[in-house]
């Protein structure tokens, strides 16, 4: 039989856009997947578009009870549910698009990887519209990904990400009550950290959807930089730094020895006086993908706010 991808879907109101994603499931090259759906307590008509799609469904769907406290812990706590046993293990957004071939596309790298090295899959997406018309794409990253570049910058959104089991039991073994920012960079954060292989791939194969409702946005664009720069300053990027810090104390020894020195230049870097501060972040290597987000960083730095 091919590889088992169970598809872990976090829903929530998704009634509007759910209908076609379930639909662009249903149309998957690689076909031997189950759906897992976490419902946070919806009132709209999730579960009943969900029940109506089981019935005609070429694959297993399942629908459990989230633990109704955001995304983060519905995604979470389905990553981490027990009784979901797969080969390969991909989040999944309630109002995208997936294309036809995106399981297929990401079990083509992932199982070329040694099955116990965690090795996760996340690529750039085509951004469209509440009509389905295209917008642009997410920023193209060209670096390689690393855990120095985990510690300050997310480059994939986790619609993207498919795993392998090892890159899943590292997650569920770090804790599904983690307090971090989001799921995806959480996981880019310790598969990168804990050694494993992380692929970013320039083509997409999902259509990112961004309305009113989304959780999270875009990053791509005027308005996400402003964002950004909003962000810096009213302190967010340091709150998120301290959230990945104390998430990874318990779990400190998973990491390369290299990785953990790697940790100890960054918490430096955080903290300690100009020029020590610059000093540790050269010799740590931290780096964001572009020279714009660099100077950014060098700028966190030096205020402080990373």
């Amino acid at each position: 039989m091919p590889d088992h991808v169970a598809i872990l879907m976090g829903t929530y109101q998704g009634e509007e856009f759910l209908p076609q994603q379930l639909t662009s499931l249903q149309r998957q090259t690689h076909t031997n997947w189950s759906l897992w759906v976490s419902d946070d307590g919806s009132t709209d008509r999730t579960l009943d578009i969900v029940e109506q799609f089981s019935r005609k469904a070429d694959a297993p769907v399942h629908t459990l009870e989230g633990p109704r406290r955001g995304f983060l812990p519905n995604f979470m706590a389905l990553l981490a549910r027990p009784e979901i046993d797969a080969d390969y293990y991909a989040f999944c957004d309630q109002d995208d698009l997936w294309h036809d071939d995106k399981i297929e596309h990401a079990l083509a790298w992932l199982k070329a990887q040694p099955a116990a090295r965690p090795a996760l899959f996340c690529s750039r997406t085509r951004i469209v519209d509440h009509t389905g018309a295209v917008t642009g794409f997410s920023p193209l990253f060209r670096r390689p990904p690393s855990f120095a570049n985990a510690l300050v910058q997310s480059i994939a959104g986790g619609n993207t990400m498919v795993m392998n089991r090892a890159a899943r039991d590292l997650i569920v073994r770090a804790g599904a009550d983690v307090t971090v920012p989001s799921h995806d960079w959480w996981s880019y954060i310790l598969v990168s950290g804990a050694g494993g292989s992380v692929h970013y791939d320039p083509v997409p194969k999902i259509d990112y959807r961004q309305h009113g409702a989304n959780q999270v946005g875009s990053n791509s664009g005027l308005r996400a930089r402003l964002r950004r720069i909003k962000m810096l300053k009213d302190g967010r990027f340091k709150r998120w730094s301290e959230q990945h810090i104390k998430g990874l104390e318990p779990i400190e020894p998973l990491l390369t020895p290299e990785n953990r020195k790697l940790l100890e230049l960054f918490q430096t870097a955080r903290s300690a006086a100009f020029p020590a501060n610059l000093r540790a972040l050269r010799a740590a290597g931290l780096y964001r993908q572009t020279v714009p987000g660099n100077i950014g960083l060098t700028g966190a730095v030096l205020l402080r706010q990373i």
